[in-house]
């Protein structure tokens, strides 16, 4: 395929660019990884690890990514063969770009399962079939979810339709309406949560939880996990934020806006834990309990609780939500690279993305039931076991995501000029080189600390 002529669409302004870049990076995992990963680690020991992490690894690789997106002007693959090509580096850069784009696809079509179980559990709550279940009858619902490859597959299906609607609007029509629309109505949510939340007996200890920390148990794990979530958590290495820089406008501050992203995700982050831990802690269930927390732990508080019904609608709507907007900006590195490099039209271009992330998302339904004994790389011994959602899974956030936001950063801080980059930045000398030293050093080893811990994790 050729690259046709493409006029580039722009973000109508910063609020719009920032809305959206808040929307990609909250998602499941500031509503649902984030809380247990808490829960599991320590309380606030790993959330005041947490916020140096991001400040350390995050926020000097969103920066980078942003930084090639906007010089690029095109998508994440385009745009790393251009600069590469413009900088008489090497071609292998442009595998930036691919393995971004190529990270969005395989992690969009297992994230739309599990936005279908949050569809799911929104209707669950409206009906009330949470009120007195036992903890052994809220086990054997999500199982039965699992067990049926046609419910997934519906809801699958509803979600994607969704996603695919939003994005062929384009960057005007679609992604920028949906995140004025969508992430106000996150935040309204969410503190609506809290603030219920804040009526519930459990909720004192709920916020000691989240803000005072035990040290005893902080260890090596708890960093590597700290360290591997800020990465993980601003949708870092995947196409992403290349592509959503590429709409971005010369006169946006990289550095402010980026900051403005990172407090924003980890205010929601800690704002979903003021939620959930005093639900948890009110009805004396374990805050350490892990993936489990949002689909089986939560509904049996929601069970015995007054008002559970309407809270439970509320929570899982906000999932619904969260996770809606992350799939809606996964979904648009692959759309833009389609109508750049074919003959597609916008709407064209969503489709057949759309189809085909759908279509690779139908094995993820089925590894639940149907094909739950089938492991692709089962001769290999450290795949043994893993079934096609827990190989994607693993392949994108152990392999893929680490080593594309790895070489994104080390391109721009080794490869690219001192002066090209701090005048993209625009920042004083004194935190140019500050952000510059911690680019080079102290975030590549960041991740390949978590690269090389999470390949035997």
């Amino acid at each position: 395929m050729s690259q046709k002529s493409h006029s580039h669409a722009q973000w109508s302004s910063r609020l719009a660019f920032t809305l959206a870049a808040v929307g990609s990076a909250v998602g499941l995992g500031n509503i649902w990884k984030f809380p247990y990963m808490v829960g599991q680690s320590g309380g606030a020991a790993f959330v005041l690890v947490y916020l140096v992490c991001i400040a350390l690894i995050g926020l000097p690789i969103l920066m980078s990514e942003w930084l090639l997106g906007r010089l690029g002007q095109k998508n994440p693959i385009a745009t790393m063969s251009e600069i590469s090509r413009r900088l008489k580096r090497s071609k292998a850069w442009t595998l930036v770009g691919v393995g971004g784009v190529l990270g969005a696809y395989l992690i969009l079509s297992f994230y739309s399962v599990i936005g279908g179980w949050a569809l799911i559990y929104t209707g669950y709550s409206a009906s009330g079939i949470f009120t007195d279940l036992t903890s052994d009858s809220v086990g054997n619902l999500f199982s039965g979810l699992l067990a049926s490859p046609g419910t997934l597959l519906l809801w699958h299906s509803v979600f994607m339709i969704l996603t695919i609607a939003v994005v062929m609007g384009g960057v005007a029509g679609g992604l920028e309406r949906a995140a004025k629309t969508l992430m106000p109505a996150l935040g309204i949510l969410l503190v609506v949560l809290v603030i219920y939340a804040a009526t519930t007996p459990g909720f004192a200890a709920g916020v000691n939880y989240l803000f005072n920390p035990d040290w005893s148990k902080l260890n090596g794990e708890v960093v590597l996990a700290a360290m591997g979530h800020a990465f993980f958590t601003l949708s870092l290495g995947m196409g992403i934020m290349m592509a959503y820089g590429s709409y971005l406008s010369d006169d946006v501050n990289i550095g402010r806006t980026a900051l403005t992203v990172v407090v924003m995700d980890t205010v929601i982050a800690l704002l979903a834990g003021m939620a959930i831990f005093p639900i948890v802690f009110s009805n004396g269930l374990d805050a350490a309990s892990g993936p489990g927390l949002i689909f089986q732990t939560l509904p049996l508080a929601f069970g015995h609780m007054t008002g559970g019904s309407v809270f439970g609608v509320l929570f899982f709507l906000l999932l619904v939500f969260a996770a809606w907007t992350s799939a809606i900006s996964l979904l648009e590195p692959i759309v833009e690279w389609l109508e750049e490099r074919s003959s597609l039209n916008r709407v064209g271009a969503t489709l057949v993305a759309g189809l085909a992330v759908w279509l690779l998302g139908v094995a993820s339904v089925l590894s639940f039931n149907l094909w739950s004994g089938v492991a692709p790389l089962g001769i290999f011994a450290h795949f043994a076991g893993m079934t096609v959602f827990d190989l994607l899974d693993y392949v994108t956030s152990k392999v893929m995501l680490p080593l594309t936001g790895l070489a994104a950063v080390i391109f721009v801080a080794w490869k690219m000029g001192r002066d090209e980059v701090r005048s993209q930045l625009n920042m004083s000398d004194g935190a140019f080189s500050l952000w510059h030293f911690i680019a080079r050093f102290i975030a590549p080893l960041g991740v390949l600390a978590v690269f090389v811990s999470g390949l035997w994790i």
